[in-house]
């Protein structure tokens, strides 16, 4: 897509954002069955369906997508997403890698140390470019880019996130 394809398309979007704000309030949802094969969850995704379980080193066999890899490739994809976008408003060419890892320490989630923290610890978020754009663009794009990047955004946030117990037909 380029640039005018893109600004075209964004600006009656954020018109309209500006004139009724509500409409600039959306709902995603994400959707998994527990019950499959082992211990495992199902997630659509819209595209595909995500067979994920439980990582190596927590007792899993490697088969299935980790929680945590996911979290990281979302990351990952939204930075990715993100920074092609403000590249494109800004009229620069830009190729490369984006790569997300995290360290957490499993033995929180294996209940083996109380005092172990549950979740990651630390994520570094590396962008390897390819570009002709001066060093102080380039610094300019990562900065908008982290700056509108929903899940490094949310990451970084104290975000509340309530759970509940819905009863299914089988629980009532």
């Amino acid at each position: 897509m380029d640039r005018d394809t893109l600004r075209g398309r964004q600006r009656p979007l954020k018109q309209l954002y500006r004139e009724q704000p509500g409409a600039g309030t959306i709902k995603l949802s994400a959707s998994g069955v527990v019950g499959g094969e082992g211990i495992s969850c199902s997630v659509q995704t819209g595209r595909a369906l995500v067979a994920a379980g439980l990582h190596p080193a927590t007792g899993g066999d490697g088969t299935m997508a980790c929680s945590g890899d996911l979290l990281l490739q979302a990351l990952v994809a939204c930075a990715g997403v993100t920074l092609a976008a403000v590249a494109t408003n800004h009229g620069l060419a830009v190729a490369g890698t984006i790569r997300a890892e995290g360290e957490l320490d499993v033995r929180g989630t294996l209940g083996v140390d109380p005092e172990a923290p549950v979740g990651f610890r630390s994520i570094r978020l590396a962008f390897e470019l390819d570009t002709d754009a001066d060093p102080q663009a380039v610094e300019g794009l990562i900065a908008t880019t982290e700056k509108y990047c929903v899940v490094l955004q949310t990451l970084r946030s104290a975000l509340h996130v309530e759970t509940v117990l819905e009863r299914s037909a089988a629980g009532s």
